[in-house]
């Protein structure tokens, strides 16, 4: 449990950490910040030396494991009992929050009154709703509030102040002037962390442009996937210090991240990588290789060991490895369009079964290249049971279970909420009168 504590503490990522550095309050001054336990409910709140000493000391303890979790025992998500409240739209900010109520965190998301979230309306494939929706907004309750209302800002504030999390992705300075910004909420809340996802982040001259996915590639998944994990990290250091602290997630920093690879290899001025669609930039033969009946198969090889098998045991062609034009994958890569000629003109003679069956017992790397439909149906997905339902405003949808999901705890899958669905399941609990 402590390693795994300590590798999600680490994650840091793409984000720069805001946190107080006063003398460390009693986590009991803060009541509706619950201490963070672990599944056998120890406290997580940070300890004495000389007491973790006794904890993790072996001379003084019985190591028959008395408290050894069966294999079969069930236990709340992890996250159970945190409280997220989430200002989202389009794909980073749900996305997030989405792992969050994976990991069984409340998630209420807060949505214009009757259109929603705005992402509900780019398509209606799935049952009639939107695909990138149906994806990202499971497990949620929906709070529909018209928060140019001071009277539905003043609900937002009530229900931040109960929360644990407090997450945005609106538009540059949005949050501050509804005084819903860090800098107005640390002194009153001191407890709450506040994940901030914007475009370039909180400084800088781009501090105040707008960003979609389009304008700096990929980075609503990029930015998602980073404040979950910055979240996770300050979930478990307000475990130890009693302290919220501001994330600022910046999408360019974390696609810049994702680009390290070509970054590097572009250093000091050199030539970045070439355009190589699904083929790796600077590894050959790695990628898709067409084969005989219109079929297309990936593969992949890492060193040289791997080559001289594949040219001997694939291709029947055990002159290639002392070819100088492929002695190495430096080589290899410069003369691609020789070699992937040679590839496919052996491929050819085999449907893209029989090339990848030839593949695997050379123990080269493999798959074949699926189109969405070989996806749904596909047969490891199936093996894994990793399919399941969850229910919609428009009925039951299949959707994929949680990747990666520990066992020991139920995988939570809840339904997509409809816009303002929970409001007043929501206003009677928080005892809000309207």
């Amino acid at each position: 449990m402590s390693g795994r504590l300590t590798a999600l503490a680490a994650l840091s990522g793409a984000v720069s950490q805001v946190c107080g550095r006063n003398s460390l309050p009693q986590a009991s001054r803060f009541p509706h910040h619950r201490p963070i336990n672990d599944a056998l409910g120890h406290s997580l709140i940070r300890r004495s030396h000389a007491s973790l000493r006794r904890v993790f000391s072996t001379s003084n303890c019985n190591c028959q494991a008395k408290t050894a979790i069966p294999g079969n025992t069930k236990y709340s998500p992890p996250l159970s009992g945190i409280t997220v409240v989430s200002l989202e739209q389009a794909i980073a900010g749900p996305f997030c929050t989405r792992q969050l109520a994976d990991l069984g965190a409340r998630v209420i998301k807060i949505e214009r009154p009757v259109t929603g979230d705005f992402n509900r309306g780019h398509d209606q494939r799935a049952k009639g709703l939107c695909s990138h929706f149906v994806w990202t907004n499971r497990s949620k309750e929906s709070l529909a509030l018209d928060l140019k209302e001071p009277k539905d800002l003043d609900v937002l504030k009530q229900i931040v102040a109960k929360a644990d999390v407090l997450v945005q992705n609106l538009a540059p300075g949005a949050t501050e002037r509804m005084g819903l910004g860090y800098e107005a909420l640390k002194n009153r809340h001191p407890g709450l962390i506040v994940c901030d996802i914007s475009g370039y982040g909180s400084t800088g001259p781009y501090s105040a442009k707008k960003a979609y996915d389009l304008l700096i590639q990929a980075e609503n998944i990029a930015a998602g996937t980073t404040a979950f994990n910055n979240i996770l990290a300050a979930i478990i250091q307000r475990g130890k210090t009693g302290r919220g602290c501001r994330l600022d997630v910046s999408m360019l920093e974390c696609m810049a991240e994702w680009m390290s690879f070509p970054l590097y290899y572009a250093t000091d001025g050199a030539p970045p990588p070439t355009m190589s669609g699904a083929e790796h930039a600077s590894i050959y033969p790695y990628g898709p290789f067409d084969t005989g009946g219109g079929g297309t198969v990936m593969l992949g090889m890492q060193n040289e060991r791997e080559w001289g098998i594949f040219c001997r045991n694939v291709l029947q062609k055990p002159e290639l490895v002392e070819d100088e034009r492929f002695a190495n994958t430096a080589v290899r890569s410069k003369n691609r369009k020789e070699l992937r000629s040679i590839i496919e003109d052996v491929f050819g003679s085999y449907e893209a079964e029989e090339v990848l069956g030839k593949l695997q017992t050379a123990g080269i790397a493999n798959a074949k290249l699926n189109d969405m439909a070989g996806l749904w149906a596909h047969p490891q997905l199936k093996a894994r049971d990793r399919w399941t339902e969850v229910s919609t405003p428009n009925g039951v949808i299949p959707a994929l279970k949680p990747a990666g999901a520990a066992e020991g705890y139920d995988v939570r899958m809840d339904p997509i909420p409809a816009v303002g669905e929970h409001n007043e399941s929501i206003f009677e609990e928080f005892a809000i009168e309207r």
